[in-house]
């Protein structure tokens, strides 16, 4: 059994590593040319899908590009190359596009469907690392992702080459999500249950509480029944309004401590005596991620939603936000 590394020795071969994978993926850009834009064109193109494929390991990389090309998008999907041959070539229409990563050229499983998808006509994206391959030389566009050497000891685990792989796919997607105009918008639509998506979607409309839900009171109301309509609607805190829902003050839990320290009476002092008259409020078609940006810089944990001319059309508070996973 060969002696462990020592700490040092661990950290040094994981420095090389990373040294190794970074000047793979920083020698991509000496072979961005009229190809790289080509492979775009292609992809721009394609009236159908985009169909991923590869094997192994890069059978992964191109399980990974798939997905996201088609979160920024370009419509794709992945296909095993080994499955293809058993039926599910039949995902491919002449409309598609057949994406096919390897980093040798010659994966079997990938050059064996490469007649049938020529032949119904469909067009051929490579990426490889031999230009000279089957794969490089039959496909209508190829994209040349050699690396020097692979991070492994051995150079035979595909690791550089692998990081590689999906740099360039990445700045594919990425090149064409900018070509397309792909908002971020349009990101949350297809991930409309991820946080992402819900900061990106929600607006304030979404969560606000409205209607009666709403605390408020007229500023003529004692603190005494200010306080019942606050423990009442449970926001910890209420609006204070005209007799047209004008906006004039808010009042919180805080304010309430507050009022206590200095001796006032809760039942002759008037709601109008101790409000805040200069409140934060925010409309209803804001993003609910914009409200939750008014809430921290301004270290409050209510906020009351006006509309144009000031009047009350609803509240929300912190807790709201963090239920709908905005927070």
């Amino acid at each position: 059994m060969p002696d462990s590394l020592t700490h040092d020795e661990l950290l040094a071969l994981a420095a090389e590593v990373l040294d190794i994978e970074s000047r793979a993926v920083k020698s991509l850009k000496t072979r961005l040319n009229n190809d790289f834009v080509a492979a775009c064109q292609l992809c721009m193109d394609t009236q159908g899908r985009v169909v991923v494929t590869g094997m192994g390991k890069s059978g992964h990389i191109s399980n990974k590009i798939a997905a996201t090309l088609a979160s920024t998008g370009t419509p794709a999907f992945f296909m095993h190359p080994a499955e293809a041959s058993h039926g599910d070539v039949g995902m491919i229409t002449r409309n598609d596009l057949l994406f096919a990563v390897s980093y040798s050229g010659e994966t079997e499983e990938v050059v064996t469907i490469l007649p049938v998808v020529k032949r119904m006509g469909a067009k051929l994206l490579s990426m490889t690392g031999n230009p000279n391959s089957t794969l490089a030389r039959v496909a209508d566009v190829h994209l040349d992702i050699s690396v020097a050497e692979e991070a492994c000891p051995l150079n035979l685990a595909p690791t550089a080459s692998t990081t590689a792989t999906l740099a360039m796919g990445d700045a594919l997607a990425v090149a064409l999500l900018k070509n397309r105009g792909f908002t971020a918008d349009d990101f949350a639509r297809s991930h409309p249950s991820g946080n992402l998506g819900k900061r990106l979607l929600l607006r304030v409309a979404d969560v606000m509480r409205s209607g009666t839900r709403v605390p408020a009171v007229s500023p003529d109301v004692t603190l005494r029944d200010a306080l019942f309509e606050m423990t009442d609607k449970g926001l910890g805190m209420t609006a204070i309004v005209d007799a047209e829902n004008k906006i004039l003050g808010i009042y919180t839990d805080g304010d309430l401590r507050r009022t206590l320290d200095s001796g006032a009476d809760v039942r002759s002092t008037t709601i109008s005596d101790v409000m805040h008259t200069r409140c934060k409020t925010t409309s209803a078609d804001v993003l609910a991620a914009e409200a939750l940006h008014i809430l921290e810089e301004n270290k409050i944990t209510s906020l009351l939603v006006a509309d144009d001319a000031g009047l009350l059309v609803g509240a929300l508070n912190i807790h709201d936000l963090f239920r709908e996973g905005i927070m």
